[in-house]
């Protein structure tokens, strides 16, 4: 039992540090060292996976290094690591694989290593080498070699047989291991029974909390606030953050930090300032919540050039945001060339079958269908709507239809869902309309591909499209199907008037 005892043990005290050094992966951490420590239970091959930012290389990479300064008689194990993003062929990544196990091993002989360009001749320098080294060490065959492959799943020009032959190499080699870490293992990838698999999960959101609340990631203390107050600011923010960026921008780890940390100055600014508390995260959060909302506070390059220049920690924000309402018009003025100026860039990126399809979708979303044949058949309508004031011919039906009762204009409502047919056809008849009037407005021909079923996947992908029902599953040119515009009315407007037209005119309140 105490024999027992001796072979099958962890070293405690470098799990612990590792541990503390990468929280929420605790149950990862020991069994890497179980599988790999050859004191306890080493294996052949490893394969590593999960999605991308899951704490995979970095993990294992600290695991090794702690492992091979161990105990003081000598590294109870070596390692190399190759990444396959550095190498550019197959042939590039057997040379790189070559190299580095000549570093980890100090191995006298490098000028006999020669070109490696095969699988079989990568076996032949790997057995020399480590065979060469096993036999150096005969009074410790404990010592085993762990050569890990990072990202082997994304090798370039990679030959078929490549994860097979690297898995073969630790039954020709003795006190090999090899480990793969890749996104999605296949079935039969490495074509040997019984290989080990430990599964790097995605973070959740109790995960992602508990480590931004520790360094680096934590803030330091904001003026006027002690330390816990801050960090109990920090913990509720970055809660806030995940919920509102969790897909498109917050999925992994170091994308979560990022848009807290650019989002951090701005929403702790009127704390800054003095105007609000720590503890008033609620206010904190209704004062901030339009950069919730821009992508250009996160993406200023992409959006929005010049947008952070705007935005300072010294409140000159908020104190912009803070006279929207009131009789200084230069912030709403500001604001609205921020918006025109987004609006540009998403008419600019859309082709033009996409930018027809949207508008015809937000008309479908904001006006009635009992509408329709009147607004789109070629009886009615003619040159005759672009003159007149309130939107030409449509301002009678404006007059004629409005009611007592209704006080919101109808652009500012919520859209309401149509069905894919009444979109498809509102585009057919708008495209001839805005076609023939695109030169007086100096777009001369609006240049459709007529690829409506393309533009239609795009919108939806963008979720500037959102299905809500429909017969046809996932099927989205499901002409039964019910579709709902997913932009307001500054875009489509900005969108509209890129191409000559204003949407304004076509709608009917």
């Amino acid at each position: 039992m105490n024999e027992m005892d001796s072979i099958f043990e962890l070293p405690d005290d470098l799990l612990a540090t590792l541990i503390e050094s990468f929280p929420c992966r605790d149950a990862q951490i020991r069994a890497l060292a179980t599988l790999l420590y050859p004191r306890a239970a080493p294996c052949r091959n490893l394969i590593i996976h999960g999605t991308e930012a899951t704490g995979k290389t970095a993990i294992t990479t600290g695991l090794l290094e702690a492992l091979q300064s161990a105990t003081d008689d000598g590294p109870p194990l070596k390692y190399a690591i190759v990444k396959s993003a550095e190498c550019v062929t197959a042939r590039h990544l057997f040379e790189r694989t070559v190299g580095s196990v000549v570093d980890a091993l100090e191995w006298e002989g490098t000028a006999s290593v020669g070109r490696c360009e095969t699988l079989a001749a990568l076996t032949v320098e790997l057995t020399r080498m480590l065979k060469e080294n096993v036999e150096q060490e005969q009074e410790n065959n404990s010592r085993r070699f762990v050569l890990v492959f990072d990202g082997i799943d994304r090798q370039r020009e990679a030959p078929p047989t490549l994860l097979p032959a690297l898995a073969r190499l630790s039954e020709i080699i003795p006190n090999l291991t090899t480990v793969f870490i890749l996104t999605t293992p296949t079935p039969s990838l490495l074509r040997v029974s019984s290989t080990p698999q430990l599964y790097f999960p995605p973070y959740t959101k109790t995960d992602f909390i508990a480590i931004l609340s520790r360094p680096p990631y934590a803030p330091p203390p904001l003026p006027n606030t002690t330390p816990q107050e801050t960090v109990d600011l920090w913990t509720r923010y970055a809660a806030a953050v995940h919920d509102a960026l969790a897909k498109p921008a917050s999925r992994s780890l170091p994308g979560l930090s990022r848009a807290c940390a650019a989002l951090w100055p701005r929403f702790t600014a009127p704390v800054a300032a003095g105007t609000h508390r720590a503890r008033e995260f609620s206010k904190l959060l209704v004062a901030a919540r339009a950069y919730f909302q821009d992508e250009g506070v996160l993406e200023p390059g992409i959006v929005l050039s010049g947008h952070s220049r705007d935005a300072n920690t010294n409140g000159s924000v908020f104190a912009a945001a803070s006279t929207t309402n009131g009789s200084n018009g230069h912030a709403p003025a500001k604001k609205g060339r921020e918006e025109t100026k987004a609006t540009k860039d998403l008419a600019t990126l859309l082709p033009p079958t996409a930018r027809l399809l949207l508008v015809a979708a937000y008309l479908a979303s904001h006006n009635a269908p009992r509408h329709d044949q009147t607004l789109f058949s070629t009886w009615h309508t003619g040159r005759r709507r672009r003159g007149g004031g309130g939107g030409g011919a449509t301002g009678a039906i404006r007059a004629s239809k409005r009611t007592k009762h209704r006080k919101i204009a109808r652009k500012l409502l919520g859209p309401s869902a149509f069905v894919l047919e009444r979109m498809v056809a509102i585009y057919a008849a708008t495209r001839r309309e805005w076609d023939s009037d695109g030169g007086e407005e100096g777009v001369v021909g609006v240049g459709v591909d007529g690829d409506v079923g393309m533009a239609i996947s795009t919108l939806a992908s963008l979720r500037l499209l959102v299905r809500v029902g429909g017969t046809g599953g996932g099927d989205t040119m499901d002409r039964g199907g019910k579709w709902r515009v997913g932009v307001g009315w500054e875009v489509i407007r900005g969108v509209g008037r890129s191409m000559g037209v204003e949407v304004e005119e076509w709608l009917i309140e």
